[in-house]
């Protein structure tokens, strides 16, 4: 069945900006399990590395466990979870699609007070928020999309 996407009602951390058609983007169904976050982070890091992408690969690497794990802990149900990986001119945008249509918690609209310390959960969306240029979730016909764009680190910020 082919996904259909709704692009009304969505909320964003950051611009809106217009973004080109993808000149390369990958999309792969992930098992709603722990297993799907390794796999996630090596899909990003070749995706970027293949075409020497000037996107930060580390940073898009975290972020993207960092939605996986959500999708994995958080969203109701048990069908499959989806990664899009799309490489822009611009920078790059990651999006995680899973059956719970759900909005994920403060994403968007950050917690007044400050994470625990000393609790293992309740950082991830904080990092979404600061990492990323913008981030952002939105309704589909099979649940939601939670996605990030990074931008193009610039040549001259590059590690060697």
């Amino acid at each position: 069945m082919p996904l259909v996407e709704s692009r009304t009602a969505c909320a964003t951390n950051g611009p809106a900006l217009y973004e080109p058609p993808a000149p390369a983007s990958w999309r792969i169904a992930l098992p709603h399990t722990a297993a799907a976050v390794p796999v996630a982070r090596a899909l990003v890091r070749t995706a970027l590395a293949a075409l020497e992408h000037p996107a930060d690969s580390d940073t898009a690497e975290l972020l993207t466990a960092e939605l996986v794990a959500n999708a994995v802990e958080h969203a109701a149900g048990r069908g499959p979870i989806e990664l899009v990986v799309e490489l822009l001119p611009t920078g790059c945008k990651v999006e995680v699609h899973d059956p719970d249509p759900a909005p994920p918690g403060r994403l968007t609209h950050p917690a007044v007070e400050a994470p625990d310390p000393w609790q293992e959960h309740g950082r991830g969306l904080l990092l979404i928020r600061s990492l990323s240029s913008s981030c952002g979730h939105r309704p589909t016909a099979s649940g939601k999309a939670v996605w990030f764009r990074l931008p193009v680190v610039p040549r001259q910020r590059r590690p060697a």
